[in-house]
């Protein structure tokens, strides 16, 4: 509200005494509002402490999977198949020779002249598969035409087998319309096709693998054959899984040979242990840099005294401490991780962790995955931090109340500051009329004591 024109009438500076009355409250106000900024502060800074600790989390537990240990490596000479290996697979090499690749059967029906034309009415297709699998399709009157059977059995059920679509071969009656098995193998194929309801759609369509089939031309459907170490191999579709325990082949090409080697990898267990350390070094640096005290500014950080940033580097520090109970290598100094007792960050010594996976791979699962291990430690660790009811929500939920009751706080003392403000302008308002009327009282007496003086002198 205006208060431009307090003090006119006593000519005192009132309005200026109003605003720097103002500003003095206003610093309760102040007050309140640095405390919300450090309130919201550790609020980010409380979030930033828990995506650390959830991707240190997520590389404990990769520290914790069987396939981190033990990975193999493939080469292959030539380009008659590529292959991988997991860690069930035994390190070796293998002569192998692809003779077949495996390929879909084809089914391709004599043509007709036009492909929108209907065939017969409706009638039900029924598909069956040589592995005994079959499905039936329902056919309405305008599901008949070439472009219909198309749309019917492209949109059935995909356990149907097949796909359809058209050829156009130029002649006089061009559009012949072609089924393809959707997986390669002999089990895989068309054994037979029929349609009830519908004779002159079964002259086109019908099909039995164990007959003579004039209406339609048939290719065949192969299974792969290769020879590992000259033994024969047959497979329905050209990736051969376990043919070679713990070995996918993928066939390329036929009539070829090319050297299989399934060699030691360590790449994996080295890169999950230094992602492991990269996570713990960032967690440690987050909260370092949340809790730092600025000495020459006087001025602490986002979480500097925070109970909670304390709590995450004492029990992630203690989760490092632990033992295997077996083995050459019992320790994560054995192993090359030790920790730098300047900064507290972990550090990897390249040589002796690829010496430990080399020579001792065992040991090292026992004590970075087995029971009660790093990875079962850690796990443990960051749960009690994570989740609905760990040490951080519960962390943000006070922090949030806090918020609120600053809120709180500042709206409650905005209102009394603006109560208080105005008692103080109806006081000033009045002071003013006061002395604007006293200040009008003393002009009209010195007026009227002039007068008395004048008259005076005349007599």
């Amino acid at each position: 509200m205006a208060i431009s024109s307090i003090g006119v009438g006593s000519g005192l500076p009132l309005d200026q005494l109003l605003s720097d009355l103002r500003n003095t409250e206003n610093q309760a106000l102040a007050l309140i509002q640095k405390k919300q900024v450090g309130a919201q502060n550790r609020l980010t800074a409380y979030g930033r402490i828990q995506s650390s600790i959830e991707a240190l989390k997520s590389a404990a537990e990769k520290l914790g999977k069987d396939d981190t240990y033990g990975g193999l490596k493939t080469s292959v000479s030539g380009d008659t198949y590529s292959a991988s290996a997991n860690n069930k697979a035994i390190a070796g090499q293998y002569d192998i020779r692809v003779e077949t690749l495996a390929s879909a059967q084809t089914l391709v029906t004599n043509g007709v002249a036009d492909r929108a034309q209907a065939i017969g009415a409706g009638g039900t297709i029924t598909i069956q598969l040589a592995d005994g699998t079959e499905q039936s399709i329902e056919l309405g009157a305008e599901d008949t035409s070439i472009n219909g059977l198309i749309k019917a059995i492209n949109e059935a059920d995909p356990s149907l087998g097949v796909r359809a679509t058209v050829i156009n071969d130029g002649g006089a009656e061009p559009h012949r319309l072609m089924l393809t098995a959707t997986a390669t193998g002999e089990n895989a194929a068309v054994s037979r096709i029929t349609v009830d309801g519908n004779t002159e759609l079964e002259g086109l369509i019908g099909f039995d693998s164990s007959q003579d089939n004039p209406n339609i031309q048939e290719q065949k459907a192969n299974n792969a054959t290769l020879f590992i170490n000259g033994i024969e191999i047959s497979s329905q579709s050209n990736q051969v899984e376990n043919a070679i325990e713990g070995v996918t082949l993928t066939l390329t090409k036929a009539g070829e040979s090319g050297t299989l080697k399934v060699e030691r990898d360590d790449a994996a267990t080295t890169q999950a242990v230094k992602a492991f350390v990269t996570a713990y070094n960032n967690l440690q640096s987050t909260i370092k840099s949340l809790t730092s005290y600025d000495v020459d500014a006087q001025e602490g950080s986002a979480l500097t005294g925070d109970s909670l940033a304390r709590r995450a580097q004492s029990l992630t520090r203690d989760a490092l401490n632990g033992f295997s109970s077996e083995g050459v290598l019992r320790t994560l100094s054995q192993l090359g991780i030790t920790t730098n007792p300047t900064s507290g960050l972990l550090e990897v010594n390249d040589e002796k962790l690829t010496a430990g996976l080399k020579d001792h791979l065992g040991d090292v699962q026992r004590l970075l995955a087995g029971e009660g291990g790093l990875a079962d430690r850690f796990k443990a660790t960051t749960e009690s931090f994570l989740g609905s009811k760990g040490y951080i929500q519960s962390a943000k939920d006070g922090t949030d109340r806090n918020i609120t009751d600053l809120q709180r706080q500042y709206d409650d003392t905005s209102a009394r500051i603006d109560a208080k403000m105005e008692n103080y302008r109806r006081q000033f308002t009045a002071l003013d009329s006061m002395m604007a009327q006293m200040s009008s009282v003393s002009s009209y007496l010195t007026q009227q004591l002039s007068m008395l003086g004048n008259l005076n002198e005349k007599k």
